[in-house]
Parts: C-alpha cells; structure tokens; sequence
C-alpha cells in the first residue's frame, strides 16, 4: 500500500443492498476515500473492532440487526465514531435513537449534500479531508459531478 492510500480516511459503508454499497464506494473512491464496505451491522462491528475507520455510512433498513441497533453497537465500541445514518425514509428522524448519529441524509439529498455531511463529520475530528472529496463536493454541488 502506498503512504499516500494510508493516509486517505477510511469510510466504512453498511447497506444489504450490493448495488447501493456499489455506488457509495465508487463516489466515496472519486473522493479520496479508502472505502470498506459491508452488508450488514454485525460486519460492520466486526470491521471497527478489528481495523481503524474514521466514518461509518450506515443504512438503517436491514434485515436482522437494523441500522439503529448497529447505530448503538458501533457507539458502544468508539464513542467518538462519527456514523451518518442514510436512508429512503425521513420518518427515522423522529425515533431518538437516530439523534446519535453525526448526521442523517435521505436517499432524495443529492451527492453533495451526502459528501458535505461526511466532510463536515470529519473535520470535527481533525481528520484530513482528501482535496478530491472538496473538488467533488462542489462540482456535485453545480450539478457536475460524478454520474448518480
């Protein structure tokens, strides 16, 4: 692995759809980030408890652990982890479980809408942002970006 890939920030994607996680790691790979992704909450335990990331992308409607019960599991492992929930359904704003999480975008919100969010969540941190994900966001943010 080069320094340069070491250096990128790690974004774990969970979603039990393949062509989702599919999407998310091509858009999250044009923006500089080393992307793992997982398809359901108890991998992506396994991942945090056995690897550095510094995101977690989480979708909530799974099957067996939901996106909530994961929400609350990875919290447990790393108080710190920045998770943004993503989903079709605006309705999980009000369960207050989800209030946990660093952000929450819907399906509907555009890319940069999703690329600011995860930005914003690690500059908190004091990660470095990849200049790729800033150049994205703002070409997505004129309509120009990556194809959906």
């Amino acid at each position: 692995m080069s320094q340069e890939a070491a250096d990128r920030p790690v974004v774990l994607v969970v979603d039990d759809d393949a062509a989702r996680r599919e999407l998310h790691q091509q858009l999250m790979e044009l923006a500089g980030y080393e992307t793992v992704t997982v398809a359901s909450g108890p991998e992506a335990l396994a991942v945090v408890e056995q690897r550095p990331v510094d995101l977690v992308l989480l979708y909530i409607a799974m099957p067996g652990m939901d996106g909530i019960e994961a929400l609350g599991r990875l919290l447990n492992l790393n108080r710190q982890l920045p998770v943004i929930i993503y989903t079709a359904y605006s309705t999980y704003r009000d369960d207050f479980m989800t209030w946990a999480a660093e952000a929450y975008v819907t399906k509907e919100s555009s890319q940069a809408d999703l690329l600011r969010a995860i930005r914003e969540a690690l500059e908190r941190r004091g990660v470095a942002v990849p200049a790729a994900a800033v150049r994205l966001e703002q070409d997505e943010a004129l309509g120009g970006g990556a194809p959906a």
